[in-house]
Parts: structure tokens; sequence; C-alpha cells
């Protein structure tokens, strides 16, 4: 776990032995899929993506001594087929990028859905920072369910993040950083006695997003990008369900193409202010500018 490195040449030969050929001049999978389906093939809950009763770590190493934990969480419910195919897709660009800008960092794959529907409304990998990255994404189970709450249950990724997660980053006063990714409205809270079922925990309340987003960035920078897709094309709703918790700066919409250059230009920002950033008492949302807009 976390050893290792992401290599253009080991991607290139993961993509082959997938029968999925590697197009150099784009520096991703050969192969066209034309839904999630055929790029997602995993057809339930893989043990190693189970978040029941696990802790997943994210340790300091002679190779990596300053490790940097990244959550990617991605909605796998029915609207989110296209991105999830895109991010697919774009892994091995936007690993790049990301070991441009942040040496020691340590992915985590998500996948999110909705506790009060899904069978697998959490799969969690473990921290990786080499081929096995692409590994735990070719393992997510795209479930594609939901329900008719009008929101998934993107918090889920904020309480794993803080509660099954043991970072070394935490003991040098730097935080992580979480990126959820779909295009329903902020869910308000996490219904406890489905959280349990798939944790393995004992809450005996709901947890609310508000007082959960409070304890998650005291230790996470964490982004949302609202997805406008073919199914929904306007994302200023969702947007704003978002900025309204988590800061205007930090509620980014994208369009399914550039979803991988958002989740960069996340990475980047973030990589500026963890140079200097500590962990502190409790994090405000951010402010934009005097015209409300933001700019990467």
């Amino acid at each position: 776990m976390g050893s290792g490195s992401w290599t253009l040449k080991n991607y290139a030969t993961y993509c082959c032995s997938l029968g999925r050929g590697y197009d150099e001049s784009t520096k991703t999978y050969a192969a066209s899929y034309d839904s999630a389906s055929q790029a997602y093939v995993t057809h339930m809950l893989d043990e190693s993506m189970d978040p029941k009763n696990v802790i997943r770590e994210c340790c300091d190493s002679d190779e990596h001594p300053g490790t940097i934990p990244i959550i990617l969480a991605l909605d796998v419910t029915g609207s989110m087929g296209s991105t999830a195919l895109e991010v697919s897709k774009k892994l091995n660009p936007i690993m790049i990028d990301i070991y441009k800008r942040v040496k020691d960092a340590e992915i985590m794959v998500m996948a999110i859905g909705d506790l009060a529907y899904d069978t697998a409304p959490i799969q969690m990998s473990q921290f990786e920072s080499d081929i096995r990255i692409a590994e735990n994404l070719d393992k997510v189970y795209f479930e594609s369910g939901g329900g008719g709450n009008d929101y998934e249950s993107y918090t889920a990724a904020w309480y794993m993040g803080l509660k099954h997660c043991k970072l070394d980053c935490w003991k040098r006063g730097k935080k992580g950083l979480i990126i959820t990714m779909g295009d329903e409205p902020l869910n308000p809270y996490l219904p406890h006695r489905q959280l349990n079922r798939v944790t393995g925990d004992t809450s005996q309340d709901d947890v609310e997003t508000a007082k959960l987003f409070k304890e998650a960035s005291e230790k996470f920078d964490i982004y949302h990008i609202s997805v406008e897709s073919r199914s929904y094309p306007d994302q200023t709703q969702e947007r704003k369900s978002f900025a309204k918790v988590i800061g205007e700066q930090n509620a980014i919409v994208s369009s399914v193409d550039d979803i991988s250059d958002k989740i960069i230009a996340i990475v980047e920002d973030f990589a500026g202010k963890s140079k200097q950033s500590i962990i502190v008492e409790s994090t405000k949302p951010a402010s934009t500018d005097e015209n409300g807009e933001i700019s990467w």
C-alpha cells in the first residue's frame, strides 16, 4: 500500500493486458467504449472496496516521506455513466499531472451512491501511488442506482475520510484532499441506520451535513464538482447547494469533457496551499471575488 510511483510504461502495459490498447497521442487507453458498463465490468461490490469495519491508511515512508492523501469520490448512480467513463479514460493524464504537483500524493478511489436505496452506496480503495490506482478504479461496481430523494450520499466521502482513515499527514499538521463528483444537490444528512449497515459503525443519530463539514474540514480541503451532462445540463442550483456549505471557490461546475482538467486544477490549487497550511480549529467556507466568479 502506498509504495511505488505512477509511470507511463506501467500504465501502457496495464491497458494492453486488459485488451484496451494504449494511445500514445492522447496517453489514454485506445479502446472505444460507448457506456460505463463496458468500461466498468464489476457486477457486485469487490471485497477489496468494501468499507465495512475498515481503516484505510496513508503512511509516510522512506520512499514517500511527506504523504498527501487525495480521495477521488465519484457518483456511480445511473446518470453519471458518461462522467465515470471519462475519468476512466483520462486517468493516466490526471495521474501524471497530479504527481507533477504533489510528489508524495497517495490516491484513494471512492464510489458513492445513495445510502437510502443502493446495495453498495460506499466503495473505497486503499491509498496507492502506482498502477494500483488504475486497478482500484477498475474494481468499482457501477451500480447505476440512486433513488427519488433528489440527492445522493456525497458526504459519505467526508465521513469515511474522517472516521475510517488513518493519515500520517495529520501528525505533521497537514490536511488531505477530498474531491467529490456528481450531478445532484448536496445531501442534508446521512441516515444512520443505513450508514451503520454499510460501515459497521454504531451511530445513534443521522449525520447532519453542516456538522460533518465542520469536523471534516479540519482535516481535509473539500471540493465538489457538479457535472453537467445530457441528463442534467444545468448545474446552477446543484452547485449553489454545495457552495452554501463548502464555500463558493470549492464548489465547481464542469462539463463531462472537462472533468479531468478540473480535477487537476483543484489539485494544483491544493498543492499551493498545502505548502504552508496547517490543521486549524475550524475552516470557514471560502469566498469569491467581487463578481462572485471562480477562476482556475
